[in-house]
């Protein structure tokens, strides 16, 4: 007579809880990345902050009260002083136009600088792209005394072109690398099914390099901006005429006799300076944001 056995039913199993210790760090550790946040947001925003409530505050309140304190008296005359004592709409068209000139080189030639080496490719491709990497570090300051005797040469001297061109030269390095760096995860597989298509280089780059760099190019369009916009060094070495004074050069302005300084317009005069950079920049932050992280790491 065999007696059978009924299975033994295991017990369930209960899904383990983090541990009480564990659970505290990581509360510890949101909090301090928080806190983090927080700090950094403050020093970015504040300076902001504190610029547009000095442009709208009055002379006398910002030369009798706290000049770091918050207002007593609002006024729109300072923005109105600051167009009338400078140049400040002539300086921004002709900052406009230095960087709009300096960008689109940048863009044209980096682009296609970048899918000569990385797509096309050829001997020594290599060897060129760390030539250009090393004008990463190459500082500006050695080309003024050479660039401005050459300018002089040949009559470049007060003119778009003797700021557009080294300001170009000196922001390709970076380019070059942000377009090589996003080229380098186009599949290849791409390129060649086009090429059995009969489509040729200079059509592979139009039809599907070009549509494919349009958050790369918004980014190299955004980080050169904002360093040619703001340059200071081309401008005062290269320009000798108040005609062609961009805006950096123009606040020279707002300083008169013996020194002293008209702050609460020169303020004013900043804010409507960075105004069209802060608005791209929020339209386009996105697009910077995501470029920056294909060139470079992955497309």
């Amino acid at each position: 007579m065999t007696t059978t056995m009924a299975p033994r039913r295991s017990a369930p199993r209960l899904s383990p809880q983090p541990p009480l210790r564990q659970h505290r760090r990581l509360n510890v550790h949101r909090t301090l990345t928080s806190i983090v946040v927080a700090l950094i947001v403050v020093v970015q925003v504040y300076p902001l902050a504190w610029l547009f409530l000095t442009s709208v505050r009055t002379e006398q309140d910002f030369a009798n009260g706290d000049p770091f304190g918050l207002p007593t008296g609002f006024t729109l005359e300072n923005y109105s002083r600051a167009f009338s004592t400078g140049n400040l709409a002539l300086n921004i068209l002709n900052s406009f136009i230095v960087t709009s000139g300096a960008i689109v080189l940048i863009v044209v030639l980096g682009m296609m600088a970048a899918y000569a080496l990385q797509v096309l490719g050829f001997r020594g491709s290599k060897f060129v792209r760390g030539l250009f990497l090393i004008g990463i570090v190459v500082p500006v300051q050695i080309a003024l005394v050479p660039l401005f005797i050459d300018y002089a040469a040949v009559n470049l001297l007060d003119t778009y072109q003797s700021i557009i061109i080294p300001l170009a030269g000196f922001s390709l390095p970076m380019s070059i690398f942000l377009f090589s760096s996003f080229y380098e995860y186009i599949p290849r597989e791409t390129y060649e099914a086009a090429s059995l298509d009969g489509a040729g280089p200079y059509r592979i780059f139009a039809q599907i390099t070009f549509p494919l760099s349009l958050n790369t190019i918004v980014t190299v369009v955004m980080v050169n901006s904002i360093f040619i916009w703001n340059d200071f060094i081309f401008a005062n070495t290269f320009v000798l005429s108040d005609g062609l004074k961009t805006i950096p050069l123009g606040l020279q302005n707002y300083i008169g006799a013996m020194g002293k300084v008209d702050w609460t317009a020169t303020f004013a005069a900043v804010c409507v300076s960075i105004t069209p950079l802060l608005l791209a920049f929020l339209v386009l932050n996105k697009a910077m944001i995501y470029g920056l992280s294909s060139g470079g790491s992955k497309g």
